[in-house]
């Protein structure tokens, strides 16, 4: 495949197209220009040493107008509301873009986009907005950018669902302009946002949590005293923030500290957590994962792809060269890297344990750019084509996000391009002729680069030629009672693999995390689970026994949990898109992972979301949801699962039968008897849906193996992807 290269000055890019509303309506052409003069404008005013380097002036309103009609590129750029963090400094950015695109022959016009910081959303209300906002976003892209005709967008690109919405809206627009036959593709480039530096515990801070720990040893909760200097290792981010939460809710509860103390705590964590510049957490968390998503697609040059602060002119003109390069060339344009590069990006997405929320924004993509995708064509990818784990990604190791960004200024490894390059090494059926925007195949792309990894950095890599493991990335399981769900098997240890492999857990449900959340912090958790509805010594023998142990040693329940032979399943049913909005369960998730005794024995299932730095046993995305009579929503306290990660399958079992014995594989939405149960969950399902506005209610939705995307949206999804 040629490479192209930006024209020349005296060569301006017309775009070949049959129409052109600013040619054809006067009313586009007489509102338009005025905003490209004020763009431009501020883009000098704001950058002055740029514009004086580059001796760029302003135009003249005729000189606007005069583009508009013979058709110039109309490049919009797409920045994000600067309540997020990751998007403090996109305004200097997109004033760069701005002079570039004018200065190659375009028009550039900026708009922007509302952005849920999902950590500021967590475990409140805020959640059931969240997925429904990549809905929104994606459709409020595709107003702006169909409403005004542009050609082609420069995206600084966020984190949380901000990316694949965008993406997702520039693709419908590709799909509607190939369906009218009259306008030119959509063509793109992405620059994600740069990353946020972690935060470190304050000295002072830091002896107060060591006192807290200590204090609960001598109270004899050593288990509790570990889980908080365990959690000291971590870089300070608001996903450590959160574990703290839990663990210091624990210690008060215990009478450790006193609800002052557990205040004063969590004040001086939150104002020491993000850097003044902002930018995407340095964990590989949904915004890592999209921002990884992003340039395996393709859709992002390697001099923008993984920034610590703002990028330099030199940087942004490389983005928008790539584009004035690509118009014209339909192979280029964003719906066809999508298709080609689709297989490549779930076969990274394993190899890098990136976010399981990727699951529900891959197909939600491909759909929207009219691809028949489902979570099924991921897993095929990913059985037909199995990666090893080459991420050795750490919070407490110094390998985050922040430090391979360094990693890559200083010439270490070439980021995506050294992904492709070790995968392709280690014998990966990579699509190396697969394009990007950069107009080269990934072969070309790679072809220079002999050591994808600087040998000098030996265990301080971030991205490894050598495998960390053979098993990583998101597995996709089925069962007797639901059709499938998603398990992030990178998030789970090889001890926790082996050992919840074949295992059988009670289950202990909730209709919300808030009261999952209440038992894990409670100083009677263990009595609790002893008390459950229907967990009586006779099951519990059963499963001790099935899972390898013998209650008749004397074992206290206590240890048999610590040991991982009493096991539970928190059921948190109710949360799927059409209950609730499909939040998040990252509280129960940071609580179960920092709580010795639970991590040991116990599972996190649910039809709502987690997050992609979930780490331990979490099983989500369960399809059907609980509120479409899905088999989950009819669970209840004492029912039995067992759990198979090398068959990928979880199924409940006959609670009789197996403490009799028997494993008999059922359905318990197939019991007339459970029908009761069901009706009243459901009842308070739809009473709990009304603390969602009316507006952002997920309805006529598909679910979550077809990316929870619209109806209509759904419907048109007809094309062959490979």
């Amino acid at each position: 495949m040629p490479q192209h290269t930006a024209p020349q000055k005296n060569e301006p890019v017309i775009i070949r197209e049959q129409a052109n509303p600013y040619r054809d309506c006067i009313q586009g052409l007489a509102n338009q220009p005025i905003t490209v003069v004020r763009l431009l404008r501020d883009a000098v005013n704001e950058n002055p040493v740029v514009a004086r380097d580059r001796k760029f002036n302003v135009p003249e309103i005729h000189d606007i107008v005069g583009r508009l009609v013979e058709n110039r590129p109309r490049v919009a750029i797409i920045a994000g509301a600067p309540d997020h963090p990751a998007h403090l400094l996109d305004r200097p950015q997109a004033l760069m873009a701005a002079i570039r695109i004018w200065e190659q022959g375009g028009v550039p016009f900026l708009f922007h986009v509302p952005v849920i910081c999902d950590g500021t959303a967590q475990n409140n209300i805020g959640q059931s907005y969240s997925l429904v906002s990549r809905n929104n976003t994606a459709a409020a892209v595709n107003i702006t950018f169909e409403g005004h005709s542009y050609h082609a967008a420069y995206v600084i690109a966020g984190c949380d669902k901000s990316p694949a919405a965008v993406v997702a809206g520039l693709a419908a627009a590709d799909l509607a302009r190939a369906h009218r036959g009259d306008q030119a593709p959509v063509w793109a480039v992405f620059a994600p946002s740069h990353v946020l530096k972690g935060g470190e515990i304050p000295d002072g801070t830091r002896r107060l949590l060591n006192k807290i720990a200590d204090d609960a040893d001598h109270a004899g909760h050593d288990d509790l005293g570990g889980d908080i200097r365990e959690n000291m290792r971590y870089i300070l981010q608001c996903t450590s923030d959160e574990a703290f939460a839990g663990l210091l809710e624990r210690a008060r509860l215990i009478g450790i500290i006193d609800s002052a103390t557990e205040r004063r705590v969590l004040d001086e964590l939150a104002a020491a957590t993000c850097d003044s510049k902002g930018g995407i957490c340095a964990f590989n968390g949904t915004g890592n994962s999209s921002r990884t998503m992003l340039a395996a697609f393709g859709l992002t040059p390697p001099e923008l792809e993984l920034l610590t602060d703002v990028p330099p002119f030199a940087a942004v003109a490389v983005g928008i060269d790539a584009l004035f390069s690509a118009f014209n060339k339909p192979e280029y344009a964003i719906s066809n890297l999508l298709k080609r590069n689709f297989a490549n990006f779930v076969r990274v997405h394993n190899a890098t344990g990136s976010s399981s929320n990727m699951l529900l924004h891959l197909p939600f993509m491909m759909r929207y750019a009219g691809f028949d995708i489902t979570i099924d064509d991921y897993q095929d990818v990913r059985t037909t084509t199995p990666v090893p784990e080459i991420f050795a990604h750490s919070l407490t190791e110094n390998r985050d996000t922040f430090v391979l960004a360094q990693q890559m200024a200083e010439g270490k490894n070439r980021g995506m391009e050294s992904i492709y390059r070790v995968l392709s090494d280690l014998g990966v059926e990579m699509d190396l002729d697969a394009p990007t925007i950069l107009g080269k195949s990934w072969a070309e792309r790679i072809a220079n680069l002999d050591n994808p990894v600087d040998l000098s950095l030996g265990d301080k890599s971030v991205i490894r030629a050598t495998p960390v493991r053979q098993r990583s990335g998101v597995d996709v399981i089925t069962g007797s009672f639901f059709e499938n769900c998603a398990v992030k098997t990178s998030g789970m240890s090889d001890h926790l693999l082996s050992h919840f492999n074949d295992h059988v857990f009670i289950v202990r449900y909730y209709e919300n995390e808030h009261l999952c959340n209440a038992d894990f912090a409670a100083a009677d958790m263990v009595d609790r689970l002893m008390k459950t509805e229907g967990v009586d010594p006779e099951l519990i023998a059963a499963i001790v026994k099935r899972n390898g142990g013998d209650v008749t040693d004397g074992t206290s329940s206590h240890d048999m949990l610590a040991q991982g032979l009493l096991s539970f399943a928190f059921v948190i049913g109710g949360q799927g898109p059409q209950a609730y909005g499909m939040p998040e369960m990252f509280a129960p998730s940071q609580n179960l992972r920092h709580h010795r005794i639970l991590e040991a024995s116990s599972m996190l299932i649910t039809d709502g979301r987690y997050s992609g730095v979930t780490k331990g046993a979490c099983i989500g995305h369960m399809v059907p949801e609980a509120f479409v009579g899905g088999g989950i929503g009819h669970l209840q306290n004492g029912d039995v699962l067992r759990l198979d990660l090398t068959k990928l399958t979880l199924d409940w079992l006959d609670r009789d039968a197996f403490v009799a014995g028997q494993e008999i594989v059922a359905n318990p939405a197939d019991l007339p008897t459970r029908a009761p149960l069901f009706a009243e969950r459901q009842h308070r399902m739809i009473n709990r849906q009304q603390d969602i506005a009316a507006s952002n209610v997920m309805d006529h939705v598909s679910n979550a193996a077809r990316g929870i995307v619209p109806d209509v949206v759904d419907r048109r999804a007809v094309n062959p992807w490979r």
